[in-house]
């Protein structure tokens, strides 16, 4: 458990930092998944999975213009 500061600030425990390699100069965002909960991840972290998301972009928008077509 950790508190928010008056400046909305939280120290992240040392357990959670080494569990989602977290190191100084790190950014982080804070992401709503899609059961609808808040998910804190490094930028990288996050780039990678938008990355492999989009990996099979453009066959699906191939795929999506030829249902139109049809």
């Amino acid at each position: 458990m950790v508190s928010v500061t008056k400046k909305y600030q939280v120290t992240i425990p040392k357990k959670v930092r080494d569990d989602l390699n977290i190191h100084q100069g790190d950014k982080v965002v804070f992401v709503k998944n899609n059961e609808g909960n808040w998910v804190m991840m490094t930028v990288h972290e996050l780039r990678d999975k938008m990355m492999e998301a989009s990996e099979n972009i453009e066959e699906t928008v191939k795929k999506s213009r030829e249902g139109f077509k049809k």
